[in-house]
């Protein structure tokens, strides 16, 4: 299991554009998906490859995870993004011309909305978010529970647009100040990254894209089994023409060439005992993926796992998970 939210292609896109303010309560939703004034405009083309990922068949309209799955993993997120590349963000930002509606911000695969929370409140100005995810019940909780305010106090206004995201185009992004994304992208392909970083350079635009896995994990106590398991998890992450472990450094040669300025930065769960479900699950994950890719693990695995568990349970058991945060900085066009 990726720590990632998987935004699999599907042909024929149908993209679903609605607008939601922040900073009132005018909206009210009784059912699972947010529906709210529909924008008449073009929006522009966000949609993966019509291809399939590693097991043969397209992925189908399944959400591959859970809000609770979502919100459980969130404080952690927030606590592992990189500060350290605040500021030459902000400074970035602080250099573009003023516009009279702040900072457009397109936030992709934005699940539940955790990037907008966690980020929207430790920039200064407006801003209007712009979330992309291919899940309508994913979209209506990011909608609902999205900040109300900017860390200096202005509005903070959010658009959804339903939508596969990766191989998008300048003209999708075009008039962005920065475009984000969180656990992505490790479940893209290297030629999904070379069109984002095209996409972003062709803007103008910065990118903060957090979270990705990098393939180590430290559990302490230590079992013997604990690096096979990593092994056949990490190769599990590469099925396909899947990047996993790999995907910060295509990443970084990808927005390199296209002229950007890139920074690297560690951002690792560190889950000790007052995470322990949130430990207990992704063991779960871990494991499974592992067993998927291996299935003569399945004996030892099954024991190594409970095992596992039960050391959670008894809060002896840490872990930290390593991710990556990158920031791009694109050189400006005319129209950033």
């Amino acid at each position: 299991m990726s720590t990632s939210t998987t935004p699999p292609g599907i042909p024929g896109l149908e993209e679903e554009t609605a607008t939601a303010s922040l900073g009132h309560d005018e909206k009210t939703t009784t059912g699972a998906v947010v529906r709210v004034q529909v924008q008449g405009r073009d929006t522009g083309t966000i949609r993966l490859g019509d291809h399939t990922r590693g097991a043969g068949e397209p992925e189908d309209d399944t959400p591959r995870y859970a809000p609770e799955w979502l919100e459980l993993r969130e404080p952690a997120d927030a606590a592992a993004r990189s500060a350290e590349l605040l500021d030459p963000l902000r400074i970035r930002l602080a250099n573009l011309p003023t516009r009279a509606n702040g900072l457009v911000i397109h936030d992709l695969g934005c699940g539940t909305g955790s990037m907008g929370r966690w980020l929207a409140p430790r920039l200064d100005g407006p801003q209007h978010w712009v979330l992309h995810d291919r899940d309508p019940y994913l979209l209506h909780f990011a909608a609902v529970g999205s900040p109300r305010s900017a860390a200096d106090g202005s509005r903070v206004t959010v658009e959804t647009q339903r939508g596969d995201v990766a191989r998008l185009t300048a003209d999708a992004v075009a008039g962005a100040s920065l475009v984000t994304a969180s656990a992505l992208l490790d479940v893209l392909t290297p030629d999904e990254i070379e069109a984002l970083a095209a996409a972003c350079a062709g803007a103008g635009c910065p990118a903060l894209l957090t979270l990705s896995v990098v393939g180590r994990v430290e559990l302490t106590p230590a079992h013997p089994m604990d690096a096979e398991i990593a092994a056949a998890f990490n190769a599990h992450q590469r099925r396909g023409d899947l990047l996993g472990p790999d995907a910060v450094t295509v990443a970084c040669d990808a927005f390199a060439r296209h002229g950007a300025t890139v920074r690297v930065h560690p951002s690792a769960w560190r889950l000790g005992p007052d995470e322990s479900a949130l430990t207990a699950e992704w063991l779960r994950g871990w494991v499974g993926a592992a067993v998927e890719e291996r299935p003569e693990l399945a004996p030892r695995a099954d024991a190594y796992l409970r095992d596992r568990l039960a050391a959670c349970a008894a809060g002896e058991l840490s872990a930290v998970v390593h991710h990556s945060d990158l920031l791009a900085l694109a050189r400006p066009t005319g129209g950033a």
